[in-house]
């Protein structure tokens, strides 16, 4: 990680990363999309509702991975004083919010037919919604802490607290028995979803993740080129 501690080492890697990233991601979510909704079988209980899955599984996977990104930007500006890892906090935090909108967003619209409800004050629910206002508090912190021209660190500490979210959700659904339905995929227990409905489900959880990455690429680039700016503009008026 200290090979890219220099910012123009790092954009020397971002810039084509970006590209390739943002390209194969948004080929690989296009084709596993298009393959769920038009090439797998509909299910026999919840019919054609089940294809939200291929958007609200990976949408859930990157709202709760983003927040594990801040903790590890977080570890990494607390104990190695990491010159990008506050950058990257700061850069991760919309490209989670956003997906952990349309986890709760899809996973509303999946709920009325199923549940018969759109919204249900359940463990996973919950928790999730509580991810969502997080993010928005860090983004807000880590804004106001850097106008101010601090360094990060309550933001990173804020993002710390946090991770602790992260195995309410994961183990919601076995800690408290309401609507939402138990684990269907697990490292160790395979997945009780059928195949044939399966597997475009990995495309979409490799395309929206490289999506997620460029996305975080690009704002982290942006940053710093506005932090070059910046300082060009204070020599110039020094």
């Amino acid at each position: 990680m200290h090979a890219l501690a220099n910012p123009a080492r790092f954009l020397r890697i971002a810039r084509p990363a970006t590209i390739w990233l943002l390209a194969v991601g948004l080929a690989l979510a296009l084709l596993g999309i298009s393959a769920g909704l038009t090439l797998t079988p509909p299910d026999y209980l919840q019919g054609e509702t089940v294809r939200i899955l291929y958007v609200h599984v990976p949408s859930a996977w990157l709202g709760m991975g983003g927040w594990l990104g801040i903790a590890a930007a977080s570890i990494s500006q607390l104990v190695w004083r990491h010159p990008l890892a506050a950058v990257a906090g700061r850069a991760v935090a919309p490209a989670g919010a956003t997906f952990a909108a349309i986890c709760l967003l899809t996973g509303s619209i999946w709920g009325r037919p199923t549940w018969g409800t759109w919204w249900e004050w359940d463990g996973r629910l919950t928790s999730m919604l509580i991810l969502f206002f997080l993010y928005l508090g860090y983004v807000a912190l880590a804004s106001a802490e850097r106008e101010r021209g601090g360094e990060g660190r309550i933001a990173a500490i804020y993002g710390l607290v946090g991770a602790v979210n992260l195995p309410i959700i994961h183990y919601s659904v076995l800690w408290w028995r309401t609507l939402h339905q138990g684990q269907s995929i697990s490292v160790t227990g395979g997945s009780s979803i059928d195949n044939a409905i399966l597997w475009p489900l990995p495309l979409t959880m490799i395309g929206f993740s490289f999506l997620f990455g460029a996305a975080v690429l690009m704002r982290m680039r942006a940053e710093l080129a506005e932090a070059k700016v910046e300082a060009r503009m204070r020599r110039l008026g020094a």
